[in-house]
């Protein structure tokens, strides 16, 4: 048992460590949905993208894969472009094409999970994975296989924290009045500075 809450312990503490940033761009995500852009999207890719890290953590951890921080580093050119993609995109018209018909409306829900505004949730979870990346490997290659199932458990069921924890935050009324006006334009520079911290953290970071 007391194994058991010392691998549970561990978990809670490196993921709160490695996933403070998070809780921001989780808020400004919360903060963009509309109809295409909903907060199951946000939270699919959200798990998506962490899981993806994991799987890289997995990798590292058998001893089939251990990517340099200065490869790792390199993620932060994907919320770089992602951030210069929405700073200059021509936003389109989304009155238009509304689905009526059920298959016009599985043709749309598959087109809104494969939008960009969608998977950039998952790309910007990857990119922003390389601390994670970092105390994962080692965390994992230092405990037993059932420890790591139940970190990663621990993981899957703290996302499910963060994502909500994020929701709610954007309900604050003066935060929510903020995001309104300014989150849309505030997520593309979000984006790049966080692409240039990965980058620059990559490049010189111990």
């Amino acid at each position: 048992m007391t194994s058991i809450a010392l691998t549970v312990g561990t978990a809670i503490v490196a993921f709160i460590t490695t996933n403070v940033d998070e809780i921001l761009l989780l808020m400004l995500f919360f903060a963009q949905t509309n109809a295409s852009f909903r907060k199951r999207h946000i939270v699919a890719e959200h798990y998506l993208g962490f899981f993806v890290i994991i799987a890289i953590s997995l990798l590292g951890f058998a001893g089939a894969l251990i990517l340099p921080r200065s490869v790792v580093g390199l993620l932060g050119i994907v919320p770089i472009l992602l951030g210069l993609y929405q700073l200059f995109r021509i936003s389109p018209d989304t009155d238009d094409d509304v689905p009526t018909s059920g298959t016009a409306t599985a043709h749309g829900l598959l087109t809104s999970i494969l939008s960009a505004q969608t998977a950039s949730v998952a790309a910007v979870t990857i990119a922003n994975g390389a601390d994670n990346i970092s105390v994962y490997v080692p965390l994992f290659a230092n405990h037993s296989l059932p420890d790591v199932a139940v970190m990663i458990f621990i993981f899957a069921l703290l996302i499910g924290v963060w994502c909500y924890a994020g929701y709610r935050l954007v309900r604050y009324p003066l935060l929510a009045r903020f995001l309104e006006r300014y989150g849309e334009r505030l997520v593309p520079y979000v984006f790049i500075v966080l692409g240039i911290f990965i980058l620059l953290e990559g490049t010189f970071g111990t």
